[in-house]
């Protein structure tokens, strides 16, 4: 027997020795997002299109109608299920996915093009750019005295309520929603006979920024829309915070503020209808934040 028989010889046995294992059929873990028409053949479904409360990957669970009930009502993370000590692989997907949305929401730019494209005076904070903006949040509630003559000059009358636009931590929330909350909440305000300022955007904003203009032009309410930190449920998360008579070093306590502005959350026309009926409601009351609530309670 010679070499190349010899090693037939030993592949064959080889062979004979391996198990004849039979992979399982597919059976996918939670409704799939469907493939759209044209499509090739290598479509992966783009798990961020699944519902979080729809999403319960518990195998063989005491009351699953029960706990689907509970998850209906939260994108909490719940019923997500193990294989083995580890999470199942959809799960880790969907993790990956979310903060990876997270991310780009911190770190994008708002579009240079949209203030002008909707309307409003385009100003910067100290910041110069998005690192230094993360590095440095006092740069960002503060306007340098070149671009506070700036916006001066662009309105030289105070208006009674200042709508301030700010990119914030995610401008996906403010390319989502801050422009059809910002209309809902002049319409309601107009409908009241209230006055505002042309709508400002600051780009590199913190919330202190709102305090910075209204030093320079004197309104009575800023309420200011910004970009929130994005988190693992949405990053699309936007808030407004309404503050009377503000100014450099007031106190946080005396904003009042409406939070989770996004599809999932608050609609962004409805925070903004929600807005202009509590605006007219401070300017009534002469306060806001804490103070006001107090005064509400008494």
């Amino acid at each position: 027997m010679n070499k190349e028989e010899l090693k037939a010889m030993v592949a064959e046995l080889l062979g004979q020795m391996e198990p004849q294992v039979k992979g399982g059929d597919y059976r996918p873990t939670a409704p799939q997002p469907e493939q759209k028409e044209g499509c090739s053949q290598a479509f992966v479904p783009d798990v961020t299109q699944i519902d979080l409360r729809k999403l319960y990957l518990t195998e063989n669970p005491e009351n699953g109608q029960e706990f689907r009930k509970l998850k209906s009502r939260t994108p909490a993370r719940l019923g997500c299920g193990k294989a083995g000590a580890r999470y199942k692989t959809l799960t880790m997907l969907r993790f990956r996915a979310d903060h990876a949305a997270a991310q780009d929401a911190v770190f994008s730019q708002v579009p240079e093009d949209f203030p002008e494209k909707n309307g409003m005076i385009a100003i910067q904070t100290c910041c110069e750019d998005k690192e230094q903006y993360l590095t440095r949040p006092d740069l960002g509630r503060i306007l340098s005295e070149k671009t506070a003559a700036a916006l001066k000059a662009a309105i030289p009358t105070a208006p009674r309520v200042q709508i301030v636009v700010g990119d914030g931590l995610s401008s996906a929330a403010i390319t989502a929603n801050a422009v059809d909350c910002m209309k809902a909440l002049q319409a309601g305000l107009r409908s009241k006979g209230i006055e505002t300022g042309k709508p400002i955007f600051v780009r590199y904003c913190r919330v202190g920024a709102g305090d910075a203009i209204s030093d320079v032009i004197g309104c009575e309410v800023v309420c200011m829309l910004v970009g929130e930190r994005p988190g693992l449920v949405t990053d699309k998360s936007m808030s407004a915070y309404i503050t009377y008579k503000a100014h450099r070093g007031i106190p946080e306590s005396a904003r009042t503020v409406i939070s989770n502005i996004h599809d999932q959350g608050t609609p962004a026309v409805e925070a903004g209808a929600f807005a202009a009926d509590l605006i007219e409601t401070i300017l009534q009351r002469r306060t806001s934040g804490v103070a006001l609530q107090s005064e509400a309670g008494a």
